[in-house]
């Protein structure tokens, strides 16, 4: 029993102490945020210059500009050292405001003299899921005994955003081409394996006169009423008149064969053949 207890109280302790441990992160966090002091006569402003009329939006992949316009008021000339800020959750939690993210802080060390207002380009990059949050932007500016000041510079709620995507956008025409190639070469496979199947292959070689056409290419055309069909072959051939060959590439002494001549005897004489002149 008195382990248990003694377990109980430590346990107790633990968590009285993380409790306090909270608050005092949550009162660090509320000093660390950026206020004006009111010490310094320096008035400092921001605009956007790319933001829409619907609200500043910033967009994941693409520096954010911010143009911060600082009048110095004073009598003696301050120094702009540094420019930062921080992305904060737009709806506060049970436990208060929590940071998104840190910005990247730009040092400068412009000076500006007594009385002039001087405007300075502030850019940043996002890389966050789409939601609002509230921007805060500072500056510290220190003065001619050098003295640092943190003065708020931006403090309303943004809209980060993705960029807007374009159909000649590289990326997107490397995504199409990869695509279509992925479809026609599924088409191409299933026409090839299933679909081809079905309809008749034709034969390389025709019958009858289509195969004697393609064999007589560059011979002399055939006059259609000379067609007549030869009996025993497999199909209707093409003839020229009665003959079944063209006589065009045959030698004449070949074709006109010599005729033999009878010579007259006064006797009987057995017949001999003349040879041919």
């Amino acid at each position: 029993m008195a382990i248990s207890y003694f377990t109980a109280l430590a346990l107790l302790s633990l968590r009285a102490l993380n409790a306090v441990a909270e608050i005092e992160v949550e009162e660090v966090e509320e000093v660390e945020e950026p206020a004006t002091s009111p010490s310094l006569a320096v008035k400092v402003s921001t605009s956007f210059p790319s933001s829409e009329i619907f609200g500043i939006k910033l967009v994941n992949g693409h520096p954010t500009q911010a143009l911060l316009s600082i009048t110095n008021d004073e009598p003696d000339p301050v120094s702009v050292v540094f420019i930062g800020g921080s992305l904060w959750a737009s709806e506060s939690g049970a436990k208060g405001s929590q940071i998104i993210r840190n910005l990247t802080t730009t040092r400068y060390n412009v000076e500006i003299p007594a009385g002039i207002k001087e405007s300075i380009s502030y850019s940043f990059t996002t890389e966050l899921l789409p939601q609002d949050l509230k921007l805060n932007l500072a500056a510290v500016i220190t003065d001619i005994e050098g003295t640092a000041y943190t003065l708020q510079a931006f403090n309303e709620t943004v809209s980060v955003v993705e960029p807007d995507t374009s159909i000649f956008d590289p990326q997107i025409i490397f995504l199409y081409l990869v695509l279509l190639a992925a479809f026609g070469g599924s088409c191409y496979f299933i026409y090839s394996t299933w679909i081809s199947t079905l309809f008749p292959q034709k034969r390389r070689g025709g019958k009858g006169g289509e195969r004697a056409k393609t064999s007589s290419l560059g011979s002399k055309k055939v006059d259609p009423a000379d067609q007549v069909s030869v009996v025993g072959a497999d199909g209707p051939a093409v003839t020229s008149g009665s003959k079944a060959y063209d006589e065009s590439w045959i030698p004449a002494h070949h074709i006109n064969k010599p005729e033999a001549k009878r010579v007259k005897s006064s006797g009987p004489r057995p017949k001999s053949r003349s040879k041919p002149e």
